[in-house]
């Protein structure tokens, strides 16, 4: 993308946000761009006038006035400048997230979410890029107030010694060149530290969050990720003390380079006065203008600097913002029928990369609609990776898989998963009362109190949120203190359940979705007691009745009621069939239930 397309992006966003502000902002400095101009006309004309042949206060006065307003509105607009660049920022960088996390909702599936490049990206575009429009507009501003200073100054130095004006403007090339260099060291410099800082964040929550804190005591790990995490910041704190080192050189040559400017412009204007060349007020003039123009050129200079970094930065932002889906959406779409017949698996295949071996390799199923259907196999037999094209938060890599004969891909991602239900095996633990916990299944029912607590109860849950200290109001964090409310004014400690609570109140989020054409529940109950198990399939068995569900569980137990077993192995259907009929084939399914039942001492190890 081009720099200019990039500005004009920024500009727009931040016009977007606050179109009043920025006209403000751009009044404000056309005003502090000439006020320094004013003050500096004012000062020779006054001092002109004083060491006249008639000094008259009827001379001085109007310079003089115009001065003290000049100050006036630089001392003024100051505080005025800096809150209308801290209210526009605030609003600019509200709508930018706001434009950023759409762009990253309408990525459908995971696929994205598994690419360190991608996540590198959108780490930069997230913390320093949605705050780049407003940094971007400010240069920019700074810059028209910094031309506005530099112009005035050099025509007026023009009238005074045309050489010095040509000597003080030629002696900023160098500073420019410099300056962009030392802002594209920065730029490079944010995109080379954003994964060391991804993991210094990574270890850093591991210290300070709970999720990890029983392990790290246990296994005595605090120092060991704590010098990981050190290393990281070591790392690119490196990488920072070189750019450092040579913004520094860089820098001090720009300094010594200016002062000798400086210097020769004053000790020139000095001498051309002594010799009458010069009038007092000429020789102010000399000075503040040698000073304006240094000030005003290396104000320019930096903020060209900062807009080019700005710039890079922004770019990210915009990669993010313009990054393909990883789940095309159909030209013309399909409706996607109420489940009657079946979903089909057509000789799927699927691997995670290209260079990753298969994980489904010639799937061939059926799931009958209405039917119970149970999936078994070994760790990473792909049971879990169907679900997730089931869910078509991937797309097959071959093959197609068919909702009554309507390829999911024909269909919108949308339409497709507001009619599913599902418990995932890695479920979501979420900082927010047990109420929104439940509620997030259905966003239409966050706020039906009802519907919640009938899906607590349909999971087994909702005796033990009951108990909690505000019940379904109750906070489940310990991340976050208990805000209060009109009921209690006093905030508290939210707290925490157990791993097979909380997988009951995933369990009850799905439920807010019973009547949906599917539910695929990814082992529902491998945190719960036998007890809490046994209630909650027989619960679910009673719940879905005549609907689709697919359930996948290591607890073959709980398989044994399923209309259908499907055994996968090596990415391959290898067997299905019923419970009864797959022992009698003795084959993988047979094998592992009488392992499992082994140990249970159940009917089927006598017969």
């Amino acid at each position: 993308m081009s720099r200019f397309a990039a500005t004009r992006s920024a500009v727009f966003l931040t016009w977007q946000a606050a179109p009043h502000l920025a006209i403000g902002r751009v009044l404000v400095m056309v005003v502090q761009g000439v006020a320094p101009l004013a003050a500096a006309w004012c000062t020779k004309y006054t001092l002109d006038r004083l060491t006249g042949p008639d000094p008259s206060v009827g001379l001085i006065a109007p310079p003089v006035l115009l001065l003290a307003l000049s100050a006036l509105l630089v001392g003024v607009l100051a505080p005025v400048d800096n809150y209308l660049g801290n209210e526009h920022g605030r609003r600019a960088e509200l709508v930018a997230r706001r434009r950023l996390f759409d762009a990253v909702a309408r990525l459908q599936g995971l696929r994205r979410f598994e690419d360190p490049e991608f996540l590198n990206r959108l780490r930069v575009a997230d913390s320093p890029g949605s705050s780049a429009p407003c940094q971007i507009l400010s240069q920019l501003l700074s810059v028209g107030r910094a031309l506005v200073v530099i112009g005035g100054f050099v025509t007026s130095m023009l009238t005074l010694s045309p050489l010095l004006t040509a000597v003080v403007v030629l002696a900023a090339v160098p500073a420019v060149l410099a300056q962009l260099a030392m802002s594209r060291r920065r730029a490079a410099l944010l995109w080379n530290t954003s994964p060391l800082e991804r993991r210094e964040v990574f270890y850093s929550s591991l210290l300070t969050q709970i999720q990890a804190a029983k392990e790290i005591r246990l296994f005595g790990l605090a120092g060991f990720f704590g010098d990981r995490m050190l290393a990281e910041r070591r790392s690119a704190d490196v990488l920072r003390r070189g750019v450092d080192r040579r913004d520094f050189a860089t820098q001090t040559g720009l300094a010594l380079l200016t002062a000798l400017v400086s210097g020769a412009g004053l000790v020139w204007a000095a001498f051309t006065a002594v010799g009458g060349s010069l009038t007092a007020g000429d020789l102010t003039m000399v000075v503040a203008a040698v000073a304006a123009l240094q000030t005003g050129i290396g104000g320019a200079v930096a903020a060209v600097a900062e807009l080019n970094h700005d710039l890079l930065v922004f770019e990210h932002f915009r990669d993010v913002e313009r990054t393909e889906p990883d789940l095309l959406e159909p030209a013309v779409p399909s409706a996607l029928p109420v489940l009657r017949r079946g979903i089909e698996f057509r000789d799927v295949w699927f691997r995670y990369g290209e260079d990753l071996p298969w994980v489904l390799a010639g799937v061939d199923l059926t799931i009958p609609a209405g039917s119970a259907v149970g999936l078994v196999g070994h760790n990473g037999a792909g049971k879990s990776t169907l679900v997730k094209l089931l869910c078509r938060l991937y797309d097959p890599t071959r093959g197609a898989i068919l909702w009554d004969g309507v390829d999911l891909r024909d269909v919108p991602v949308a339409e497709l998963r507001l009619r599913i239900g599902a418990v995932f095996q890695d479920f979501m633990c979420y900082d927010l009362t047990a109420a929104e916990n439940i509620g997030l299944g259905d966003l239409s029912a966050i706020t039906d109190l009802d519907r919640i607590e009938a899906a607590g109860r349909n999971a087994g849950v909702d005796a033990t949120v009951r108990a909690l200290g505000k019940g379904y109001r109750t906070l489940l964090s310990r991340n976050f203190a208990d805000e209060a409310d009109e009921a209690d004014e006093t905030p508290g400690t939210g707290v925490f359940l157990s791993g097979g609570q909380w997988q009951k109140l995933a369990t009850a989020r799905a439920m807010l979705r019973e009547d949906r054409d599917l539910m695929i529940l990814d082992e529902p109950s491998s945190g719960l007691d036998a007890d809490a198990e046994h209630d909650l399939h027989h619960r679910l068995r009673g719940l879905r009745r005549g609907r689709t569900s697919v359930l996948i569980s290591h607890r073959l137990g709980a398989l044994r009621d399923a209309d259908l077993i499907i055994t996968l192995s090596g990415g391959r259907v290898i067997e299905q069939g019923s419970h009864q009929a797959l022992l009698a084939r003795s084959g993988v399914y047979a094998g592992l239930f009488r392992k499992q039942a082994s140990g249970y001492q159940l009917e089927e190890l006598a017969q």
